[in-house]
C-alpha cells in the first residue's frame, strides 16, 4: 500500500529509525524499497535529512545510497552539496569531488569556504597542485582567503602546498596572512622538518609567539633535531618545554635508539614518569635492532597492557635475528592466548618466518585466514605470500598469486616489491629465463611499473644462476644507462658471479680492480668460487690468502684455498693449510637440507647416516 509522506508523519520517523541498523547493501536495498512503495522518496524534506544522515556513516553502501538520493533530484542546498563532496574528498574518490564542485558552479549553487576546505583536501590528498592553485585562485576571486576571519581557509592552503612540496607557495601564504594561529605556525614548522630545511623550522619557532605555542610546536622540532642528529639541541629544547607530554618523551626515547644511544633510551624510560605502548614497543625495538632479543622479550613480557603493534615488533626483533622459530611461537600466542586480532604486518612477519622454516603447511593455513578475512595482498602482504610459496618449493602457487596481484592492478600503478619477489622466486628455482622475461616485462610497463635496485639484484642474480651471460651484462647496462640507478656493491657482486660462473675470470678481475666501490669478503669469495670451479691457480691463490688475511675465523678460504691447491697436485700446501685450521681452530660446517614431512622440519647434513 502507497501512503503519501504529507498525510502520516508516523512513516517518517520510522524511516530515520532504521538509520542506525543500516550497513549493508542488502540494508540499503530494504530502505530503498520501503522508500519507493510508500512514495517517501519524493518527499524531499524527508530524503534531505537522510542523505545528510547517509552521508556521515561509515559504511560504503549507505554513502553510495546518499549519494543515488542527492542525484536524482537538484538541490540548492549548500550544506547537502558540501556534505556529498565530503564523501567524495574524505573518501576513496577525492578526484570526484571535484567533479560534485563543478556541478554546484553550473546549477548556481553559493559556494562557502567549507567548500573550498574540502576540495583542498582532496587535492592534499592526490597531491594535485595545479588544482589546488587553480581553487586558490577562486578562492582570491570570491575574496575569501585574506579577510581577518578566513583563517581556516589559509590553513588549509598551507597544507596543500606542503603536501605537494611547494614549500615556497605556502610561506607566501603564510607570510601574506593578517592573523596566523597555533596552526599556521606548526604547519610550517612541521613542513620544514619534514623537508629537512631545519633552520627555517628554527626560525620560525622561535618568532612564534609565546602564548600560542604548543606540544605539537615543541614536538615538531625535537622531532627535526632528533631526525637530523642534533641531539644536544634536541634535549636542550626538551629540558626547556614548560610542560612536557607523552609525544616528547616518546620522541627522545625514539631518537636515541635510532641513533643506536639504547644505555641512554634506557635511562631515559627509567626516568619516563608514564609509559605507552609506543613507548615499550620502542625499546623492544631497539634491543632487537642490536640484537639483544633477550632482553627485548623480557621488557614485552613486562608491559602492562599490549596491543598488536607491541606484539609485531617483538616479532620483527625475532625475524630480524633469525629466531624464526620463536616469531612463529609467539604468532600462535596472539592468535590462541590473547584478544588481539593478527593486522597485516603480523601476518607478513608470520609468512617471513615460515619461509625461512619451510613450513608450508603453516603457510598455507595463514594464506587460507587472509582470504576468510578478506586481506588485500596489494602491499607487504602479497609479497610475503609470494615470498613464502617460492622458499616453501611452491613456484607454481607464488606465480598465480602475482599473476592475480597483477591482474587486478592492471590499469594502476603496481608495487614494485610484488614483481621483486617473484622475480627472486623464480631465480631461487631456476628459472632464469623466465625472471628475465618478466624483467623485461616491467621495461614494457614503465608507466605503471619501474624497476628498482632490488630488481636489478634479483635478476642479475637470476641470470647468472641460469648461465644467461648476455641477458646478466645487459640488465647490467640497462640499470646503469637507462635508469641512471648507480649500482652497489650488491651488484657488481652479482656481475662479478655472473661472469665468474661463465668462467670469464679475468674480466671479473678487471671489473673488482675498475668497480668504484671497495669490494668486501662477498665479492672476494665469489670470484674465488669461479677461480676453484676454472682451476685459476694464478688468479686464486693471491685471493685465497687475502681472504684468510681479512679474517681468520671462517672456513670458506682455508677450504677453497685447499681444494685449489688440491687441483694440482700441491699435496704439501694442502696438508699446510689444514694444519693451519686445526691450529686456529677452525672448522668447516657441514652442508645441509631439509624437508617438512606431516608437519615436522627434518633437516639433513652431508655425510649422516642417521637417516638412513
Amino acid at each position: 500500500m502507497t501512503v503519501c509522506a504529507n498525510s502520516n508523519h508516523q512513516w517518517h520517523s520510522t524511516t530515520l529509525s532504521l538509520f542506525p541498523k543500516c550497513k549493508t547493501l542488502r540494508d540499503v536495498q530494504q530502505i530503498h524499497a520501503h522508500l519507493t512503495k510508500t512514495g517517501l522518496i519524493n518527499n524531499q524534506s524527508l530524503t534531505t535529512k537522510l542523505i545528510l544522515k547517509f552521508c556521515a556513516s561509515p559504511h560504503a553502501p549507505v554513502v553510495r545510497f546518499a549519494r543515488y538520493l542527492f542525484f536524482r533530484k537538484t538541490l540548492f542546498d549548500p550544506f547537502i552539496w558540501n556534505a556529498i563532496i565530503k564523501t567524495f574528498s574524505h573518501g576513496h574518490d577525492p578526484l570526484e569531488a571535484m567533479l560534485i564542485f563543478s556541478l554546484m558552479l553550473e546549477n548556481g549553487v553559493l559556494v562557502d569556504k567549507y567548500s573550498f576546505s574540502l576540495l583542498l583536501k582532496a587535492c592534499s590528498r592526490m597531491a594535485l597542485v595545479k588544482e589546488g592553485m587553480q581553487l586558490h585562485g577562486l578562492i582570491e576571486k570570491f575574496d575569501f582567503g585574506y579577510s581577518d576571519d578566513e583563517l581556516f581557509l589559509n590553513n588549509c592552503l598551507i597544507c596543500l602546498y606542503l603536501r605537494c612540496g611547494c614549500h615556497g607557495l605556502a610561506r607566501r601564504v603564510f607570510d601574506r596572512m593578517h592573523n596566523r594561529d597555533s596552526v599556521s605556525f606548526n604547519l610550517m614548522i612541521d613542513g620544514y622538518v619534514k623537508s629537512g630545511t631545519i633552520d627555517s623550522a628554527r626560525e620560525l619557532f622561535v618568532q612564534m609567539p609565546v602564548e600560542i605555542k604548543n606540544s605539537i610546536s615543541w614536538n615538531s622540532m625535537i622531532r627535526g633535531y632528533m631526525k637530523y642528529e642534533e641531539e644536544e639541541e634536541a634535549w636542550e629544547l626538551f629540558n626547556k618545554m614548560p610542560e612536557r607530554d607523552l609525544v616528547s618523551w616518546n620522541l627522545m626515547l625514539d631518537g636515541y635508539i635510532k641513533r643506536g644511544r639504547i644505555e641512554t633510551a634506557q635511562a631515559l624510560f627509567n626516568e619516563m614518569p608514564q609509559r605507552d605502548v609506543v613507548s615499550w614497543a620502542s625499546m623492544i625495538d631497539g634491543y632487537g635492532k642490536l640484537g639483544w632479543t633477550n632482553i627485548a622479550r623480557s621488557l614485552f613480557d613486562k608491559m602492562p597492557d599490549r596491543d598488536i603493534v607491541s606484539c609485531n615488533t617483538m616479532m620483527a626483533a625475532y625475524l630480524q635475528n633469525g629466531n624464526f622459530t620463536e616469531a612463529l611461537k609467539l604468532f600462535h600466542d596472539v592468535q590462541t592466548e590473547t584478544n588481539l586480532s593478527p593486522d597485516e604486518a603480523t601476518l607478513s612477519i608470520a609468512l617471513s618466518s615460515i619461509a625461512q622454516l619451510g613450513l608450508i603447511d603453516e603457510g598455507v593455513a595463514i594464506h587460507n585466514h587472509i582470504v576468510e578475512k578478506r586481506f588485500s595482498l596489494d602491499g607487504n602482504l602479497g609479497v610475503a605470500l609470494i615470498d613464502m610459496y617460492s622458499k616453501c618449493g611452491d613456484i607454481v602457487k607464488g606465480i598465480k598469486i602475482f599473476e592475480n596481484i597483477k591482474h587486478k592492478r592492471r590499469r594502476r600503478s603496481n608495487n614494485v616489491d610484488h614483481w621483486n619477489a617473484m622475480i627472486n622466486g623464480l631465480a631461487i628455482h631456476g628459472y632464469g629465463k623466465s625472471a628475465f622475461e618478466l624483467f623485461m616485462e616491467m621495461m614494457r610497463k614503465q608507466s605503471i611499473i619501474r624497476p628498482d635496485d632490488i630488481t636489478y639484484i634479483g635478476v642479475i642474480n637470476a641470470c647468472g644462476h641460469s648461465g644467461l651471460i648476455k641477458e646478466g651484462l645487459m640488465c647490467f647496462e640497462i640499470m646503469r644507462r637507462v635508469h641512471r640507478l648507480e649500482p652497489k656493491l650488491q651488484h657488481y657482486g652479482c656481475v662479478i658471479d655472473v661472469l665468474g660462473r661463465a668462467g670469464h675470470i679475468e674480466e671479473a678481475t678487471k671489473l673488482i680492480r675498475e668497480m668504484p666501490i671497495k669490494p668486501n669478503e662477498v665479492v672476494w669469495r665469489t670470484l674465488l668460487s669461479a677461480c676453484n670451479n676454472y682451476e685459476s691457480f694464478k688468479i686464486g691463490e693471491p685471493i685465497a690468502k687475502h681472504l684468510i688475511e681479512l679474517d681468520s675465523s671462517k672456513s670458506s678460504g682455508y677450504v677453497i684455498l685447499s681444494n685449489i691447491y688440491a687441483c694440482f697436485g700441491l699435496w704439501d700446501d694442502v696438508r699446510k693449510v689444514r694444519e693451519m685450521m686445526k691450529q686456529n681452530d677452525i672448522k668447516k660446517l657441514p652442508g645441509s637440507s631439509w624437508i617438512e614431512l606431516d608437519g615436522q622440519v627434518h633437516q639433513f647434513f652431508a655425510g649422516d647416516k642417521s637417516s638412513s
